[in-house]
């Protein structure tokens, strides 16, 4: 669906794409598999795995993303809230992932399903070999008729390379396994037009794009035990619909009404085209090993033409890459404007700068007269 047609779309059109899509991605944030002290409820957990389990069981294929193992790892660590240091935190998603899994294995097994633990941080997708080989287990993983539940890998990520929380990684995971839809569980039951707890606050059933979402208050995170919130969740929904997985913002008490298409939550209609997995990644996972300062010609060429990135358009470059690194391309005003992968390095750029290709062809040689970086490897970027 394109973006000027995702108006035209109805909310039920999208929840029953929800309901009937053969491969669906569900994330569940800490907050809604804990009680309030931070300590596991496996009532909850096993009442979203018995729902994930009816779906499984009905021919579809569901990755979970579930968040948790800190909070699950507070009580046995004797501590009394979520901790606040890095290290306090790593050890106890090292003790409470071991109780997260065990607790989805028991739950879903009860139904005679396999779960797969699939760890993952920030570092493992921002380089493209390791994003392919993370996509090309989960689908194994789904066609072995196991359910992968996926985590970010609290116990060795830092506070410099990690996602943050498990909403914007439970998006790139949707377009990562090609789901047809993505599902956020919260312990809120859909996106309001302000705080949920004020009586004049209304419910929003379709958010159809950007347009929907001005004026909008969106609160950070409510919960003592997670580290996501609304805003997080809204920017996880832009990357899935951007791509063109529909989804879903629902609470997890509405977990089989969500799944079955009923009028519950609120869902965001899709209005871009898939990317290729390299665009994804370049603009979601990737993480820029420089930087090319490009004049105003060329960013209109980038930015309005599409074209690629010539030599003569580059004022200026900033650290040490090599060539086939992702860099981000900015203006003369240092606002991003897009990212992509870099055809030279770092030591061979300064030569290259302000010339044409045609002069860098006679003078250089053939090697120098090409993109520095080809419009199929960059992607735009919100200004």
């Amino acid at each position: 669906m394109t973006q000027e047609h995702s108006g035209d779309i109805s909310a039920a059109a999208i929840r029953q794409t929800i309901a009937e899509a053969p491969r669906i991605v569900v994330k569940v944030g800490s907050s809604s598999l804990t009680t309030a002290e931070g300590i596991l409820d496996v009532t909850r957990l096993g009442a979203i795995s018995d729902a994930l389990a009816a779906r499984r069981l009905r021919g579809h294929q569901v990755v979970l993303v579930s968040s948790g193992a800190v909070a699950a790892g507070i009580t046995p660590l004797g501590l009394t809230a979520r901790p606040r240091d890095l290290a306090t935190q790593q050890a106890a998603a090292s003790v409470g992932q071991g109780a997260l899994i065990a607790a989805y294995t028991e739950a879903f097994g009860r139904h005679g399903l396999g779960v797969g633990q699939v760890l993952l941080t920030a570092a493992d997708l921002n380089r493209s070999g390791h994003y392919v080989n993370a996509r090309r287990a989960l689908i194994r993983l789904m066609r072995l008729g196991i359910v992968p539940v996926v985590n970010e890998n609290d116990a060795v990520a830092t506070d410099e390379i990690r996602f943050g929380d498990n909403d914007r990684l439970a998006a790139l995971v949707a377009h990562l396994v090609g789901a047809g839809a993505l599902v956020l569980l919260t312990d809120t039951d859909a996106l309001y037009d302000g705080p949920p707890t004020e009586p004049t606050s209304v419910r929003l059933p379709l958010i159809r794009g950007a347009q929907d979402l001005r004026g909008i208050r969106i609160g950070g995170s409510g919960s003592l035990v997670g580290t996501g919130g609304m805003v997080t969740k809204v920017d996880a929904a832009r990357i899935a619909t951007g791509a063109g997985v529909p989804t879903l913002l629902a609470a997890a008490g509405q977990i089989e009404d969500a799944l079955a298409g009923a009028d519950v939550g609120t869902v965001f209609a899709p209005w871009g085209a898939r990317p290729t997995s390299k665009r994804l990644w370049l603009a979601h996972a990737s993480e820029p090993e420089g930087t090319l300062v490009l004049d105003e010609g060329a960013v209109r060429a980038v930015v309005e033409r599409g074209a690629s990135l010539l030599p003569a358009g580059i004022v200026a470059l900033e650290g040490a890459f090599a060539a086939g690194a992702p860099v981000e391309l900015v203006g003369p005003d240092r606002r991003a404007v897009a990212r992509g992968l870099v055809a030279f390095s770092s030591d061979e750029l300064p030569r290259l700068l302000g010339r044409s290709t045609r002069w860098l062809g006679e003078v250089l040689g053939p090697h120098y007269a090409r993109d520095v970086v080809n419009r199929d490897y960059l992607v735009l970027v919100r200004r």
